[in-house]
């Protein structure tokens, strides 16, 4: 499906569905996890593995999968000695997700994330980044970009989302939210085990103001619990003009693995996608831990 299809559909109110997490799914099947990439080197250690996730979130029903991109950063890849690595891992991954969809009506995203960027390194080391994965990506003939701005401050995602606003294909952003102490809606995290201590950052409303400037395309919340998910897309709907979505998490993130948690039915991931649809979320998929059971339960959602 070329990424026109997809603006059509869009445009005419209809469902995307996206597909889930990448890293969760390779260490289902046996592929090797990395002690400080996680899945990222998996597009050349386990080629065969990745083709296969691939494969099975497009027989799932996916409208979209994403590359293997989201862990293999420049900064992160120089961080843990794999900078000769950064263009051949991130051109692999998006010729086995091409090669996953030929011949099929799904397109093909790149992610580009903040895996490895940190506030105390100073926003200046994160530029150049972001440009050389965005150029990378966009040259290795992606359909779109997604912008995944997890667990990120609000100056990180601003800084990515500039980096990206002459980029010449279309671009998404997602961002992760948390509930503060009042119930109130920020940007942040929530990875620790007794949801008992989640990173707070600047509110999402005041955030999505800032964001604008930058960026037109379709804003999502992702890597956040399901908890909060339904009421950050609604602070979407009243406060962007654009397309919205939805692809939230289940479990937490012990190096090199994902731990799985917060075990849900497909048949409740279908019911709580059916909420963010109602609240305005046209684009549905999963996050980390989120896997093919889930994404085969919310495709009968697109229209």
């Amino acid at each position: 499906m070329s990424y026109s299809s997809i603006e059509k559909r869009l445009a005419n109110g209809k469902t995307i569905i996206l597909d889930g997490g990448i890293g969760g799914e390779l260490q289902k099947i046996g592929a090797k996890m990395d002690e400080g990439l996680w899945c990222g080197r998996c597009s050349i250690d386990s080629p065969d593995e990745l083709l296969k996730v691939h494969h099975n979130y497009i027989e799932a029903g996916a409208d979209v999968i994403t590359a293997n991109t989201y862990a293999s950063t420049p900064i992160s890849m120089k961080k843990y000695g794999y900078e000769d690595l950064i263009e051949e891992c991130n051109i692999k991954s998006i010729k086995i997700a091409k090669q996953a969809v030929a011949g099929k009506d799904v397109s093909v995203a790149g992610s580009v994330s903040t895996y490895g960027y940190f506030m105390k390194d100073g926003i200046k080391k994160m530029k150049p980044s972001f440009d050389q994965h965005l150029s990378i990506l966009s040259n290795a003939g992606v359909d779109l970009v997604i912008l995944e701005a997890m667990s990120s401050q609000a100056d990180i995602v601003e800084v990515l989302a500039e980096c990206s606003s002459n980029l010449k294909l279309p671009t998404w952003l997602s961002v992760s939210c948390v509930f503060d102490k009042d119930k109130n809606i920020h940007l942040g995290y929530d990875d620790d085990v007794s949801h008992t201590d989640p990173q707070v950052y600047e509110k999402l409303d005041e955030s999505l103001q800032r964001f604008k400037k930058f960026h037109s395309g379709p804003i999502l919340v992702a890597h956040s619990n399901m908890s909060v998910t339904e009421e950050a897309v609604k602070i979407l709907k009243t406060n962007y003009n654009n397309t919205i979505g939805a692809y939230p998490n289940r479990g937490h993130f012990i190096k090199p693995e994902w731990k799985f948690t917060d075990d849900i039915k497909p048949s409740d991931y279908l019911e709580s996608a059916k909420k963010w649809i109602a609240s305005g979320a046209q684009i549905i998929g999963g996050c980390c831990g989120i896997g093919v059971e889930e994404i085969k339960a919310i495709s009968i959602l697109k229209n």
